[in-house]
């Protein structure tokens, strides 16, 4: 079984349709589409929107068919009550983790040294005609509409 076909349980199980199933992990419906229809494979990105979105999918299973679709409540359990979590590079609505307020950073401007005074570097362009030897018609071919064809050749 292959992921598109994983995916297309998740539609099942949800009882989404394609378009609905797309717009709710945040893709283009084409890119579902191409998915589906096995002329892509899902991206990184895409794997962990579904995973994101449908967080009861294992997403052991999701991405190599192993384990169970749905995570035990062990796991879940677990994973919620693990105080080390760390969230995926991909989640989306990150928050600030330290309790201090952000404080934007001031920087200077660094003018470019002596901008005005730099010589203009000189390009010289140079063009050269080269010579080819003469080209000489061996043959003319004219086509007609009724598939027919004629050939003229110079006289020696």
């Amino acid at each position: 079984m292959e992921i598109k076909d994983r995916i297309r349980m998740i539609m099942e199980r949800e009882k989404v349709p394609p378009r609905v199933f797309a717009e709710t992990i945040g893709v283009q419906q084409s890119t579902l589409s191409h998915i589906l229809n096995d002329r892509n494979k899902p991206s990184l990105e895409v794997v962990m929107k579904v995973h994101q979105k449908y967080d009861y999918v294992n997403l052991e299973w999701l991405l190599y068919g192993k384990g169970e679709m749905v995570v035990s409540e062990e796991e879940t359990s677990f994973s919620s009550s693990n105080s080390d979590y760390l969230p995926s590079l991909f989640d989306e609505n990150l928050i600030n983790s330290s309790k201090e307020p952000a404080i934007p950073e001031n920087r200077k401007e660094m003018p470019l040294r002596n901008a005005e005074n730099t010589p203009k570097e000189i390009v010289k362009q140079e063009i050269r005609y080269i010579e080819k030897p003469a080209r000489k018609i061996t043959e003319i071919r004219i086509f007609f509409d009724d598939n027919t064809y004629e050939t003229f050749r110079p006289e020696k």
